[in-house]
């Protein structure tokens, strides 16, 4: 970034309202861009109150005092509501408190009220100045060196609802609380055939709820935005969670939003609810309510880097701001880091929580957005105990589902959704078994709605799946299974080879009548290496199982004076190592798009070295497994510990198949589920129009959207299976600012 005459020397950072994981990757961030771009940067302990306090509660950051931060939960500068902040009188003492430092720089990390707290202390700046002059607390020429405040807010709050953001830091975490505790209680629920309600944050929104029960694939979701729409809503409940009963459910889940009211605006307790079960169901219902947990505990891989992204976004925004610019919001839409007006984000998230309080609920569900809507309808359909009866006059197709590929966490859950939603528009869904090969032998057969009970929270890919890429005689046999089952559409949710299997089958239909059909492809790949989508379902997963294991890998290395190198998966694509590199905070990522050479480990070499000489005790290199074919994870190994010169020992760690193992991430689920929603629409609208063209889909930004299968070759590099756009590689300058401090900083 080139320097401004006008940039800001100093600035401070505070953390405000309730914590959420993933703060201190904004904290760190913060602080080692600021120091990277030559800013001083100090840190508000105690959010407001120690704005108002001051002295040593406005504390000068070093490079390191933010180490090792990333994995903590809740906010290592602490958090604190402030009543005197309120006043003029404690604002004119937190200005006066930032002047005796030479502050004019904010950047604020908290809730809605938070964020206009920090706004008002902006507006009447100039005007506590012109009262410290007045009352001679500050001289008038401290008053002219810093006569605006610049302002930037981050939201931190597991909510996640502000407006102008898609995501915001701690949500994502708190929903990995949430389907831990209900993937953990089901096995009980299962046991004694026995209800649940389980209660979540969320007063004045619904995110937590609707996506928690979309996540693992609860019975009935109570939230603000939408209360129940029918008068007697408490008999179509007992209703439908006796059908699920009678249909073979031996759990039954409700997911209550602590904001959850009646159309009359009636709050709706969970006690109330137990009440109203165990009256109708005649059986014992149990209440929990998991408060505070979901602000707890070691954020997710997505927090982490969503925290950062943020903080450095953050800096960038008030050193590259005028003096007098509106205030920004920095959020997330897509992948993209987007900058809003900061007070008209705060008055769209009011006037929504205003909507909810005056019963104006569609206006309401309209500002969440057109994905919260999306998934609220979804999940209306999941939430059925058996789809809607068949209408007789109703055409009905045959639609195919099946896996390819490697197995990748989420794919169950995508089948689980395709089933659904295809039963319940009226179509028959038929499974196939063991991926292409089960094509070739035949392998097909009709599920129904329960075929897919308690299929949202599993990993691996109960289908089976393989990466049999189908020529010669193969072909021919597909065609007359296809001939056989009479199959209409096929949904194809997997990774490279599915991609190249699918594509094979469109270019051989002059050869093969039968395979003019619609195919649309789904994204499974933990490598996130397919073109026409920015996040495979499976790879969220993958990066959380990555960072957990760093995170004990660097537990273990810095009591010892170690250095890691751990090899990821990834094929030829780097994201895992990247993003993982990201979360972990790595201070070097290893990956083929920029390959490997002597000199590069040479200096990186060096830069350890001189960095255990000054008292480090802990060093990690992430390799993507493909990065370079001669210097392997061994031989880097033994190179490091070669040129070390005994200053630390070095270990290699090669994660494996555990990458691709375990239960999806709330993420992939969701995403799955979305995915898989427009997946078969894709095929039933398809089949209607007699059409027989073939895509894959995307999520691309916020939209989700469909490439034509006869692109694949055209958009991806065939040599090293991934895309030719790939836009994580936007970030790899974030990751080196952040890994390794400035030469002229001394590591202390």
């Amino acid at each position: 970034m080139q320097r401004k005459d006008d940039q800001p020397k100093r600035l401070a950072l505070l953390t405000s309202g309730g914590d959420a994981q993933g703060m201190n990757a904004a904290i760190r961030a913060i602080v080692r861009s600021a120091i990277s771009f030559g800013v001083e940067v100090y840190a508000v302990f105690e959010g407001y109150e120690g704005l108002i306090r001051g002295g040593d509660a406005i504390r000068p950051m070093s490079w390191d005092s933010v180490g090792g931060i990333l994995q903590r939960g809740g906010t290592v500068i602490g958090s604190a509501r402030s009543d005197e902040f309120r006043t003029r009188q404690g604002r004119l003492k937190a200005a006066r408190n930032l002047l005796e430092k030479e502050i004019d720089s904010l950047i604020v990390i908290g809730g809605d009220g938070s964020l206009t707290g920090a706004d008002i202390f902006r507006q009447e700046w100039h005007g506590l100045l012109e009262e410290l002059v007045a009352q001679q607390s500050i001289s008038i020429e401290l008053a002219q060196r810093h006569p605006h405040l610049r302002l930037v807010g981050l939201v931190g709050s597991i909510d996640n609802d502000m407006y102008g953001t898609d995501m915001t830091i701690g949500a994502d975490s708190a929903l990995h609380r949430i389907t831990e505790a209900v993937d953990a209680i089901t096995s009980t629920a299962t046991s004694h055939r026995r209800a649940f309600i389980i209660k979540v944050m969320g007063r004045n929104c619904g995110y937590l709820a609707l996506m928690g029960g979309l996540a693992t694939g609860a019975d009935w979701v109570l939230i603000p935005e939408s209360p129940p729409q029918v008068e007697k809503w408490e008999d179509v409940m007992c209703e439908r969670l006796k059908a699920g009963r009678r249909a073979g459910r031996r759990d039954a889940f409700v997911i209550l939003a602590e904001g959850a009211r009646d159309r009359d605006g009636k709050p709706i307790s969970s006690d109330y609810v137990a009440e109203v079960l165990e009256n109708s169901l005649g059986e014992e219902v149990r209440v929990t309510v998991l408060g505070h947990v979901q602000r707890g505990g070691a954020p997710s891989a997505f927090d982490r880097n969503l925290g950062t992204l943020l903080g450095y976004a953050a800096v960038e925004t008030i050193l590259s701001s005028s003096p007098a610019d509106e205030p920004k919001l920095i959020g997330l839409h897509g992948n993209r880091i987007s900058r809003q007006p900061l007070m008209e984000c705060v008055r769209q998230t009011q006037e929504v929580n205003q909507l909810i309080n005056a019963r104006e609920y569609e206006r309401a569900m309209e500002l969440r957005g057109s994905s919260f809507k999306e998934a609220f309808q979804t999940l209306k359909t999941m939430l059925r105990a058996l789809p809607h009866p068949v209408i007789a006059e109703q055409p009905r197709f045959r639609l195919a589902v099946m896996h390819a590929g490697a197995p990748a966490p989420g794919m169950n859950t995508a089948v689980r959704a395709a089933v659904r939603i295809g039963l319940d528009r009226g179509h028959v869904l038929l499974g196939v078994r063991n991926g292409f090969q089960g094509l070739i032998d035949g392998d097909v057969f009709e599920m129904n709605w329960m075929s897919v009970n308690g299929f949202a929270p599993l990993g691996g890919a109960e289908l089976g799946t393989n990466e049999k890429i189908p020529s010669g005689s193969d072909l021919y046999h597909i065609a007359r299974s296809i001939e056989t089952h009479q199959i209409q559409g096929i949904l194809m949710i997997g990774g490279w080879s599915g991609y190249e299997a699918a594509y094979r089958m469109l270019q051989e239909r002059v050869n093969f009548p039968a395979f003019n059909i619609p195919i649309v492809c789904l994204p499974a790949s933990i490598n996130n290496d397919l073109p026409g989508c920015e996040l495979s379902v499976g790879a969220d997963t993958a990066l959380n199982n990555i960072v957990e294991a760093v995170d004990k890998i660097k537990q273990s290395a810095v009591a010892q004076r170690r250095c890691f190198i751990v090899e990821v998966m990834g094929g030829k694509c780097g994201y895992l190592a990247l993003m993982s590199g990201l979360a972990s905070g790595a201070e070097r990522v290893y990956i083929n798009e920029e390959g490997v050479t002597l000199k590069d480990m040479q200096l990186d070499v060096e830069t350890l070295n001189q960095s255990f000489r000054s008292g480090k005790r802990l060093g990690l290199i992430i390799r993507s497994e493909s990065a370079n074919d001669v210097y392997t994870t061994s031989f880097m190994c033994a190179l490091f510990e070669e040129e070390s010169a005994d200053l630390f020992d070095v270990r290699q760690a090669i994660l494996g198949h555990l990458q691709q193992g375990g239960n999806p991430s709330p993420f992939d689920r969701i995403l799955a589920t979305r995915l898989a929603t427009r997946c078969i629409e894709y095929l039933i609208q398809q089949a209607e129009q007699g059409k027989t063209e073939s895509a894959f889909i995307g999520l691309i930004g916020h939209e989700i959207k469909f490439s034509n299968l006869e692109d694949f070759p055209r958009m991806v590099e065939l040599d090293k299976r991934r895309p030719r756009q790939q836009w994580w590689m936007d970030l790899r300058p974030i990751a080196r600012v952040l890994a390794n401090p400035p030469s002229e900083i001394q590591i202390s």
